[in-house]
């Protein structure tokens, strides 16, 4: 009765099951890492924003690009801001996460000459885009930040596509190797996040989210789930088979047997009254016949 197994559709079929079962399994786990990067990530970005903060140059030089266990980190930096130099960030979202604006980047030059790009925090982007916005002043003087050590930005890190002919003095990425070509004065790789001094103008950007973990543990079960439900639902759709085959021979015998000729009822009284007529039909004719041979 599993003979229908062996027809194309069936082999098809299992053949479609046997290969999803080890891709879904597969998608779980991919989800399931993706799980424990998030949580790894959010345990290095709790310990760094709440680390004791460092002198930058412990952490940045030069032509070197910051690890990526050093993003997030607290430094300090002593210096003075080049304002000649400030340039805006495009398409930068407030902390609301849905007004869209411009980040404010300063270089600040330190003791040595070195400089350190600082993001000194959002502004609203104004009616013109063609032209550079009214930026709040930085400091001025030797001044003493302090904030979030992060790496330069790239378009393959970040997905920002690097726009060239912008107006002057905007730019799409912050990146201290474009802007070290354009200042002309060599400066300390990754670039700042202020936190301190504290200033609602520019708006400083938001301590990043390290308490959520995202839906990728979901994901992983969901995709463990719907590994399992495909033998479970193979076995189902046999028996279905199976019961429908049977019930369809059931029924196919049942109507077979009910074609069969069945004998008349009333086919004994016909023929007893054929016979009943004949005979009468004989002793009619009897008389008849002895008057034709009676003599004169």
């Amino acid at each position: 009765m599993y003979r229908f197994l062996l027809t194309r559709q069936w082999v098809i079929l299992t053949l479609l099951g046997l290969v999803l079962i080890p891709v879904m399994i597969k998608l779980g786990f991919w989800q399931y890492h993706r799980h424990q990067h998030k949580v790894a990530q959010n345990a290095q970005i709790e310990h760094n924003v709440h680390a004791t903060p460092v002198p930058v140059t412990d952490l940045a030089a030069v032509g070197r690009t910051l690890p990526h266990g050093d993003m997030w980190r607290q430094v300090t930096a002593t210096g003075s801001y080049d304002t000649a130099h400030e340039v805006v960030v495009r398409q930068r979202t407030a902390a609301d996460e849905q007004s869209i604006g411009y980040y404010v980047l300063t270089p600040l030059v330190l003791g040595n000459g070195d400089a350190v790009l600082v993001n000194r925090g959002w502004i609203a982007a104004g009616n013109d885009l063609t032209k550079f916005p009214r930026v709040p002043a930085a400091p001025k003087g030797t001044v003493t930040v302090t904030g979030r050590m992060m790496a330069d930005e790239t378009t393959a890190a970040s997905g920002i596509k690097d726009t060239r002919g912008l107006p002057p003095r905007q730019v799409m990425l912050i990146n201290s190797t474009e802007q070290a070509k354009r200042v002309g004065r060599p400066m300390l790789g990754g670039y700042i996040e202020q936190t301190a001094p504290k200033s609602d103008t520019p708006e400083q950007v938001p301590e990043p989210d390290y308490s959520s973990i995202g839906p990728h543990m979901a994901y992983a079960i969901q995709w463990w789930l719907f590994a399992a439900a495909v033998p479970v639902g193979w076995v189902v759709l046999v028996r279905r088979e199976r019961r429908d085959r049977l019930a369809a021979a059931a029924k196919e015998a049942e109507g077979a047997g009910a074609a069969e000729p069945a004998e008349p009822a009333d086919a004994a009284p016909a023929e007893a009254k054929t016979a009943e007529a004949t005979e009468a039909a004989a002793a009619d004719a009897e008389p008849v016949a002895r008057t034709a041979v009676a003599p004169d």
